[in-house]
């Protein structure tokens, strides 16, 4: 086998995760057990080093990831076509406007006429609260019964590239960030992460970021704070796991007003602009009933509502309260950056600069967790495969 720095105690200990994430989906992190994330942490361990040392991951011979995407994208349209290049799957892109989708056609026949050959789909769809998650799960029970049904040879694991609850390929890209920033796993407990509403001049911005930060870094004894202006609320059912996580994790999960009280000590911050749940759910109703006039007042008026939080801004003062005046900044990207990409924002550009290439690094993670999702869902022995794929021996490309 080839020699990577502590590959061989990476892979004995995936091997020792039992986990059933095979010939599953991946579509919220709260509800995989702990053991199945730390087991996906070792996959992108593994792979990382195997990019990084040039030996190919190429697991798959032939097979398609269909990607799905119903909001714009720039890194996570990305970070899947690279995962998918990286197996060795061949990347597809449904648009659904070229589509029979646009003539009506139903999610139960889109989903088995696009998998006959297809390995993984990838969805994202976070723009309409109460849509996303289960349009995700509509299309999944799709696949089931092509497959129950003898339609489909085998079923694709269905990937969630982002919906209205959740963001699990950034909040584990953001995790895999956190471990490489402060020496591993073990060292999160106890750091404290503020997870902050930030304002941004544009409204309609979903919900799953901040909601995949506070469910996800609970469960490993993080102590987390949220904080928002009265009316920035995120959906009732993610605020409750993320203290059932801290409470079975012995972190903690506790909201606050103001983004200066979250500052105040914190090892990590994290200032998001995101739009008020009740906001999102009008919204959806509106766009549904093609109400657009209705719309536009919409909003004009959250964009005034906004405009009343134009303090909540990530500045050099604020971040001087954060433990030693040194805690690390983090973004899923784009920011809106004062001065930069707007006039008022989220970020001033003297912190934005200080953290630009910690935020590069942080997003940089995102295909090699989306992958991991990939090859655990289709593998039932992940430390086989790999262990195969290095010792071949293969170059990604000419010394």
């Amino acid at each position: 086998m080839n020699t990577i720095p502590g590959i061989e105690t990476t892979l004995d200990r995936l091997a020792t995760r039992r986990t059933a994430l095979y010939d599953r989906d991946f579509l919220l992190t709260w509800e995989q057990t702990d053991t199945e994330l730390l087991a996906l942490l070792d996959v992108v361990e593994v792979l990382e080093a195997m990019y990084a040392h040039n030996i190919s991951a190429r697991v798959f011979d032939t097979g398609l990831a269909v990607s799905l995407f119903r909001d714009q994208s720039t890194r996570t349209r990305f970070s899947y076509a690279s995962a998918a290049n990286l197996l060795g799957l061949t990347v597809s892109d449904l648009d659904e406007t070229k589509s029979q989708i646009a003539h009506g056609e139903t999610t139960r026949e889109t989903a088995n006429m696009i998998s006959f050959l297809t390995e993984t789909v990838g969805i994202r769809d976070d723009m309409f609260i109460h849509e996303g998650h289960k349009y995700m799960t509509e299309f999944a029970a799709a696949l089931d019964n092509g497959y129950r049904e003898g339609v489909l040879l085998q079923r694709p694991s269905v990937i969630n590239l982002q919906c209205d609850y959740d963001h699990p390929t950034q909040s584990l890209a953001d995790l895999q960030h956190l471990i490489r920033t402060f020496g591993g796993l073990e060292n999160l407990r106890g750091k404290k992460l503020a997870m902050t509403w930030a304002y941004s001049p544009s409204y309609g911005k979903p919900l799953s970021v901040p909601q995949g930060i506070i469910t996800l870094m609970t469960r490993f004894g993080m102590d987390v704070v949220l904080a928002h202006p009265d009316g920035y609320d995120l959906l009732p059912d993610t605020i409750e796991v993320a203290a059932r996580h801290a409470e079975k994790s012995g972190g903690s999960f506790r909201k606050v007003s103001s983004m200066a009280e979250a500052f105040e000590g914190a090892d990590i911050v994290y200032p998001k602009s995101w739009a008020p749940l009740h906001v999102m759910e009008q919204r959806t109703r509106l766009l549904r009933e093609k109400r657009s006039s209705e719309l536009a007042a919409l909003e004009k008026e959250c964009l005034a509502n906004n405009a009343r939080f134009i303090d909540w801004e990530c500045n050099e003062q604020i971040m001087r309260a954060t433990r030693d005046g040194r805690a690390l900044y983090m973004h899923c990207l784009p920011a809106d950056i004062s001065d930069v990409s707007c006039k008022n924002g989220e970020v001033s550009s003297a912190v934005f600069d200080k953290y630009r290439l910690a935020t590069y690094r942080e997003a940089s993670h995102k295909p090699f967790v989306i992958a991991a999702m990939v090859l655990l869902t289709r593998f039932p022995d992940p430390v086989d495969v790999l262990r195969h794929a290095i010792g071949r021996d293969v170059r990604r490309r000419a010394r």
